[in-house]
């Protein structure tokens, strides 16, 4: 890690980072991501930049921008300096670096894909060049057949032997078996974290390929962070927006965070070419994935078809139009959320459709899933997420049922209360990191 931060660096994690306390209830000061997006837009409107928080003249460009952020707050957070120092120093110890959206070393095709919405600031470990060398991206679910896990190996050592970086999300099942496989070959990986980035640099193996520039951890997320469902399923765009190309290994239909990202890259982003495993064993969800645009892995035999893999433009299907592919009663329930309210009432029955084409409706509701799950840090009932999201109890009440059966959260009942589940009873399991007491077996994640 750089011996000193920049001072834009400074200031964004003084606005946004928990500072050390990763693991405790996240302080309502604390900017959150759009917070952030709007201040810094703002900021960069009236020629302002983050650094100039901690100047002197700071009062002056407060008070300009109190209109979107109260000033009072800022103040608050902007005064964390000894807290910052604390956890700066801590990094250190651990070989852990920061960057923000505001330095040059930061990962250039990253903000150029992600723009706005890239991550503020970067937790990492290891060499940072290794971030702007593409590579292939594989995920997958955690329960895989060992298989596909070995498939998942030989594409790894693939990778390895074509000299192009693996990256994956570090999670068990057919993440970590694409990693080994990379690196017992020799390759260079990289590893994004949804959390427990800390861990995961103290562990005995990964210290080793980290040392010898063959691995690379990241994290958007504060390193000594918990498992949050809400950041499991946002990594996945940093998965992508890192590669040149990606492959899913498999993946459930219309559930889980490998469907997710997947379906989001190829109807949405289309930063590059997904690909999906082509064996004679494929299921629905892949078959489904295949015609939203994913292409079939060619099955290279050698390093100069694989690179040839990675050479494949992203194919650009059109968007559907929304007022056309929604039915009747959809149209209509969405025509009047917008004169009622700034969140779509859309119905829990809404799906794919069964051949696996998209939906707007389905969309509409995967950002809903994705907000709700979020949001949920504990136990909240009904009427708490409706007054939350601006919406009726019953509205409420449907997305969190299906929300229910798709996994995503637990009901406790006496009274009835929603959570999210503990960490691996979700398609993407909880990435943190063995101790390095274990013997070096190289888990990025437990099993808790």
């Amino acid at each position: 890690m750089s011996e000193v931060l920049s001072l834009d660096t400074k200031a964004i994690l003084l606005l946004t980072a928990p500072l050390i306390y990763g693991r405790s209830t996240r302080s309502a000061d604390l900017l959150t991501p759009g917070e952030y997006k709007k201040f810094a837009r703002h900021l960069r409107d009236i020629g302002g930049k983050p650094a100039d928080l901690l100047t002197p003249d700071a009062d002056r460009l407060l008070e300009d921008c109190h209109a979107v952020i109260d000033k009072n707050r800022l103040k608050r957070l902007l005064a964390r300096g000894f807290l910052l120092s604390q956890a700066v120093e801590h990094w250190q110890a651990r070989a852990i670096w920061v960057v923000s959206r505001a330095d040059d070393a930061y990962p250039q095709q990253l903000k150029a894909r992600l723009k706005e919405d890239s991550p503020a600031v970067l937790y990492g470990c290891g060499d940072r060049k290794i971030l702007n060398t593409g590579g292939l991206a594989v995920v997958g679910s955690r329960n895989a057949s060992e298989t596909l896990l070995e498939f998942t190996r030989d594409i790894g050592r693939l990778a390895a032997d074509a000299e192009r970086t693996l990256i994956s999300g570090g999670a068990r099942g057919v993440d970590q078996a694409a990693m080994r496989g990379a690196w017992e070959a020799g390759g260079r990986v990289i590893g994004v974290l949804a959390n427990g980035l800390e861990k995961a640099v103290t562990n005995r193996e990964h210290r080793n390929l980290l040392l010898k520039d063959r691995l690379l951890l990241i994290s958007p997320y504060d390193p000594n962070a918990g498992f949050n469902v809400g950041h499991a399923m946002q990594r996945n765009k940093l998965i992508y927006a890192l590669a040149d190309a990606a492959l899913v290994v498999n993946a459930d239909f219309n559930k889980g965070g490998t469907w997710a990202g997947a379906k989001e890259q190829l109807t949405k982003f289309h930063h590059v070419p997904v690909y999906v495993r082509s064996t004679d064993d494929t299921n629905k969800g892949l078959a489904a994935l295949s015609k939203l645009g994913a292409l079939p892995w060619p099955n290279p035999g050698d390093a100069g078809g694989f690179n040839e893999a990675l050479s494949v433009e992203a194919p650009h299907l059109p968007e559907p139009s929304v007022q056309t592919a929604l039915p009747f009663n959809t149209r209509r329930q969405a025509n009047r959320s917008e004169k009622n309210s700034d969140v779509p009432q859309i119905p829990a029955e809404s799906s794919s459709i069964a051949d696996g084409s998209s939906d707007p409706a389905t969309e509409l509701y995967e950002k809903v899933r994705m907000l709700v799950v979020g949001m949920l840090d504990r136990s909240h009932s009904i009427a708490d997420v409706a007054s939350r999201l601006g919406v009726t109890q019953h509205q409420a009440g449907l997305w969190l049922n299906r929300l229910t059966e798709e996994g995503l959260l637990e009901k406790r009942t006496q009274p009835v209360r929603y959570v999210v589940p503990q960490a691996g009873l979700l398609d993407e399991a909880q990435p943190t990191a063995a101790s390095t007491d274990n013997g070096g077996n190289g888990a990025i994640e437990n099993d808790n």
